[in-house]
């Protein structure tokens, strides 16, 4: 059987069921904020995509799957243009609660986004058959990218480049025509800073590593010094927080007695060396 019992107070009107009703709707938007906050938590570091909403001067609201983010004006890469409507990915850099509910912060200029794009884009970063070992970028102008390939027989650079540039290309697109450079990694810091010059060609590289400098000095041909150094010094200056060392490059016509200097040091450590090896035999 089935029993009923009314258990509405006798001072039940319309004043306490409204109030009811809204504390009961105020409980669902704060479970409903808290999901919809626990959901994007777990997702800062990654890259999501949305439509923008508005565009101002300042910030770009975009629609997410169930929550809105903001892009600001530090997070945007400059020159490029916000239209509503228009399909964007972006890097998700902060989740944080708010009193209106759950804020996203994004960013289109963060170094791990194009990182994350990579290994979207490139099924060997992805799978781990080439590793990214770092990252320098000017957002909108150019990154330089280093690589090495976990697995012999693979070429690291190759692989992100890919078919007549077309792996590479889907990335400079992605972000607006931004330049990306990929370099092969190198453990001997003097190989690394070479290539991460690229595409000048260097002659030579010594280190000054001590407690007051921790710098590169980086000799290279005549012709290729402007390369070198890049527009308003950039691909230095990029080789520099790629390799994290301090580069001075100089030209090989000025820094001859230098050079001559270098090489004879090597051709005596060289010739020590063998006969170290022939007094041991």
């Amino acid at each position: 059987d089935t029993l009923s019992e009314d258990v509405t107070p006798a001072d039940f009107g319309r004043i306490a069921a409204q109030t009811a009703k809204q504390v009961i709707l105020m409980r669902i938007r704060d479970a409903e904020r808290e999901q919809t906050f626990s959901a994007y938590a777990d997702r800062a570091g990654d890259i999501v995509s949305g439509v923008v909403q508005t565009a101002n001067r300042d910030t770009v609201t975009i629609a997410l799957d169930r929550i809105e983010a903001v892009l600001p004006k530090a997070g945007q890469i400059p020159g490029e243009r916000y239209a509503p409507n228009q399909k964007l990915r972006v890097y998700v850099t902060e989740v944080k609660r708010s009193a209106k509910g759950p804020a996203v912060v994004v960013s289109r200029t963060h170094r791990d986004m194009l990182k994350r794009l990579m290994e979207v884009e490139i099924p060997e970063i992805y799978h781990s058959v080439v590793e990214i070992k770092g990252i320098a970028r000017e957002a909108g102008s150019r990154s330089k990218v280093a690589v090495r390939s976990s697995q012999e027989g693979v070429d690291a650079v190759g692989a992100c480049v890919g078919m007549r540039g077309v792996r590479i290309q889907a990335l400079v697109r992605e972000l607006g025509g931004e330049k990306i450079d990929i370099v092969e990694w190198h453990a001997d810091p003097r190989v690394y800073i070479a290539h991460a010059l690229s595409p000048a060609k260097v002659v030579h590289v010594w280190l000054e590593d001590d407690d007051e400098r921790h710098t590169a000095n980086v000799i290279v041909p005549d012709n290729q010094l402007s390369l070198a150094i890049g527009r308003e010094g950039q691909n230095a200056r990029l080789a520099a927080k790629l390799t994290g060392w301090r580069i001075d490059i100089s030209a090989e016509s000025e820094a001859g007695e230098i050079l001559d200097s270098l090489r004879a040091e090597q051709a005596a450590e060289v010739a020590e060396r063998a006969r170290l090896a022939a007094v041991a035999a």
